[in-house]
């Protein structure tokens, strides 16, 4: 089928060229625009890429700069405080996705989305890895009658840096929100100070210290399962991989709690392992989602509305693409 470029602004980056490589092993003949501040840079970035070209995004105009050139769906790949991607997309009708936002910097998106429910599909996805964390938990959470508590544990390696702007990224969420939104008991609560310090064990058993972060998983999860108990948990270290001498990796950690399918109590731990590191499992979730999106998969295009990354992507389907990509969600 024929389809108009798909937008990736600030696609140039790590994760940008991850969710360009997972979109082109899927659908090989879709166009992509690369937009960014330095043209060289894009058109660089456009040039590995292989049916791309690089663009310069003018984020004060309303058609971005780009003019009348058409274009299918629009993914940002950096904190876009201004939202001039959403507004464009919703003057175009097409599908918007950001990946870089806090959970606190949700209200401009949502008041944006409320005005115009109906212009295009909007996905929030700060989830952790674009969706891959939630996905993979909800699939687990189908074995459960009733879930009781959720923890998700990352633990990112500290040679996975993912680039300056992800490092950027990173570093305001870390300013601007040092407390951490859970539920616990019902409600929501944040952890901060000595409340907010863990431990959890890597996937090589590895005690690991970590802290809690306010992910938007967090609030997705609760409301997926209604489990009274959620949180999440981000440490920087040294991968499970790469204390046995091999490349890096990152691995995130899944356990729930609650009564199984005939109620009786059950308890499972599960890993899910990239290993390639955090970009990757990243772009592979965004090249996902805007294939479901736009209707890539053979199904019809996903209509306007308000999404978490895990209302879009199918578990068994994404399941299957991260092992291809030699990842897995490991029972531990």
């Amino acid at each position: 089928m024929s389809i108009d470029p798909v937008l990736l602004m600030g696609g140039s980056g790590a994760i940008g060229h991850q969710t360009a490589r997972a979109l082109r092993a899927a659908c090989p003949d879709v166009p992509l625009l690369i937009g960014g501040r330095d043209l060289a840079k894009a058109q660089q970035a456009a040039e590995r890429m292989g049916k791309a070209q690089g663009v310069v995004i003018d984020p004060h105009a309303d058609d971005l700069g780009l003019g009348a050139r058409p274009v299918s769906a629009v993914a940002i790949f950096y904190m876009d405080h201004a939202l001039a991607g959403l507004r464009y997309a919703q003057k175009r009708g097409v599908p918007h996705l950001s990946i870089s936002s806090g959970i606190f910097e949700i209200a401009p998106e949502i008041a944006t989305y409320m005005h115009t429910p109906d212009a295009s599909p909007i996905v929030l996805g700060y989830e952790w890895m674009a969706g891959a964390t939630t996905v993979s938990t909800l699939s687990i959470a189908a074995t459960f009658s009733r879930v009781h508590a959720i923890s998700i544990n990352a633990l990112v390696d500290e040679q996975d840096t993912g680039g300056p702007t992800v490092a950027a990224d990173f570093e305001h969420l870390n300013k601007m929100l040092p407390a951490a939104l859970t539920r616990r008991d019902g409600a929501y609560i944040w952890r901060e100070g000595e409340d907010s310090k863990v431990r959890f064990n890597a996937v090589d058993g590895t005690q690991i210290q970590a802290s809690g972060f306010s992910s938007i998983d967090v609030v997705g999860l609760a409301a997926a399962t209604g489990a009274p108990n959620v949180q999440f948990n981000m440490a920087t270290g040294v991968s499970s991989t790469r204390r046995q001498g091999k490349p890096m990796s990152t691995e995130i950690i899944i356990e729930l709690d609650g009564e199984g399918l005939k109620g009786e109590p059950l308890h499972t731990r599960h890993a899910i392992i990239h290993p390639a590191g955090a970009a990757p499992l990243t772009g592979l979730s965004v090249a996902m989602t805007l294939e479901r999106l736009l209707g890539l998969d053979g199904q019809p295009p996903t209509p306007p509305g308000l999404y978490f990354p895990y209302q879009i992507l199918d578990a068994t389907g994404f399941l299957k693409r991260l092992e291809e990509e030699g990842g897995e969600l490991r029972r531990l």
